[in-house]
Order: structure tokens, then C-alpha cells, then sequence
């Protein structure tokens, strides 16, 4: 099975222009980004899919494989449809460029649903909610699931609502913005119009929920670090250089 880790960079971001080139530690996130992806074990190829021949020039720059898309991509996953039509590959991985603390072995384990059943064709990551600030907190989206941890909804409002009193935060699931696709799959995707509940929530995945499509959630324990600030690229900077010194 042939897995190819795509991560989708654009300079056009609303809160934060220019985020994929901004420096951590005197390197671009977009690069911190695809070192991680290099660590995982399961990746055939990684490919930054960008607009930007300024991004373009630093992915290369740096040894890492790029390949142009359109400017007109609804979605980081559009983005990553175009590149799958012209890339040999079984299973795609969505990999956001804007989570530079990203676990290699999170990527890993997206990957393991389709070697157990040939079923699966979409599959994400869930972390468990930690407090009341993440429960309420329309950035952090929470994911209910069945028993076979399968997505029911996402919503950015506090799911489940806990009718009898206070949440029980063990029973609370925070979805983590990874993707991984079959190739017919992500191709659907691209190709199906936006849906009510995508566009209530600004969420792309519910798009696949309210088409009938079946999201497969892995658990883990890695808490998302996602940049959507600048402020949350402060505290990532924060985080890092703690790192280095307990190294």
C-alpha cells in the first residue's frame, strides 16, 4: 500500500498572512512541518501542494518535493485532490501546515484503519477534551462517535450536552484536524457540493457526514498545537525552546 503524506500551504490566510513562511527558530513552519512528516515510518512520499511560488521556493530550498495547484482550491483537501490525480498512491494523508509540533506516529496510526478493513476509506484523529475553557471553546471541535468509533457529527458548540450536569470529560472527544483518504474517496469529496451543516459550522468533514460517508476516528493522546495566530505562534515558540532545554 503506497501512502503519500500531502501537506496544503497557502500565504492567504485571514488571521494570520503569510503563516506556512513564518519563522520558529529561525525555520519556516512549513518546513518544521515536513521534517516531522519525514520522521514517520508509513509515508511513501511527502509533497507541500501550494499556490505560492514563494512557499514553493522554500520547500525546495530545503530538499522537500512540491507541487503547484490552483488558486481557486475550496479547501486544503481540494488542494490535495489535484494532487492526487496526478500521483501514483493508495491512501493520501492530509497533513495541515500549520501544526508544526505534529507527532510522526500520529500520522503513523491514521494509516493502520485500512490495512484491518478494506471498508474504511476516510479516516481522522480524536483526542480526549482536558477542561471546561476546551469544552465550550468554539475553536477546539468536538466529535461524537458510535461504538466502533465512527464520527456522528463534528460541531465547534459543546457536544455532548450533558442535560443531567457537569460534562464528564472522559466521555468528551476533540477532533484533530489530520485527514487520511482513499484515492476514490478524497476525489468524491472534491466533487461533492457543499453541504448546510459544512457551511453552519465551517467545517469541511461534515460535508462527508452529511453525504452518507463513514469517518473512522483514531484515538490518541496527542493534543493538537495548531498556528492559527499569531499568539499561538508564540506559545509554540514557548513550547519548543522548553524542549530544548530539557534536551
Amino acid at each position: 500500500m503506497k501512502i503519500i503524506g500531502v501537506i496544503p500551504a497557502r500565504l492567504e490566510s485571514t488571521r494570520f498572512p503569510g503563516k506556512p513562511l513564518a519563522r520558529i527558530d529561525g525555520v519556516e513552519m512549513i518546513i518544521w512541518v515536513a521534517r516531522a512528516a519525514a520522521r514517520a515510518k508509513k509515508l511513501s512520499r511527502i509533497i507541500v501542494a501550494t499556490d505560492s511560488d514563494e512557499i514553493a521556493a522554500v520547500v525546495r530550498n530545503h530538499g522537500f518535493d512540491c507541487q503547484m495547484t490552483s488558486k481557486y482550491c475550496r479547501s486544503g483537501s481540494d488542494r490535495i485532490c489535484e494532487v492526487a490525480l496526478k500521483t501514483e498512491g493508495d491512501i493520501f494523508i492530509n497533513i495541515q501546515g500549520d501544526e508544526p509540533l505534529i507527532e510522526p506516529a500520529l500520522i503513523d496510526s491514521l494509516a493502520e484503519p485500512f490495512s484491518i478493513s478494506p471498508e474504511i476509506s476516510v479516516v481522522t484523529a480524536v483526542t480526549p477534551v482536558k477542561n471546561a475553557a476546551e469544552y465550550n471553546d468554539p475553536c477546539a471541535v468536538k466529535v461524537v462517535m458510535d461504538k466502533n468509533q465512527r464520527a456522528l457529527y463534528f460541531s465547534r458548540s459543546p457536544i455532548p450536552h450533558f442535560r443531567g450536569g457537569a460534562p464528564e470529560f472522559d466521555k468528551v472527544y476533540k477532533h484533530i484536524g489530520i485527514y487520511a483518504y482513499t484515492r476514490n474517496a478524497l476525489v468524491d469529496f472534491a466533487n461533492l457540493d457543499k453541504t448546510v451543516c459544512e457551511e453552519a459550522e465551517s467545517l469541511e468533514q461534515l460535508r462527508l457526514i452529511e453525504n452518507g460517508y463513514v469517518i473512522h476516528c483514531v484515538k490518541t493522546d496527542y493534543s493538537s498545537r495548531g498556528v492559527d495566530t499569531p499568539r499561538d505562534l508564540e506559545e509554540v515558540v514557548r513550547i519548543i525552546k522548553a524542549q530544548k532545554k530539557v534536551k
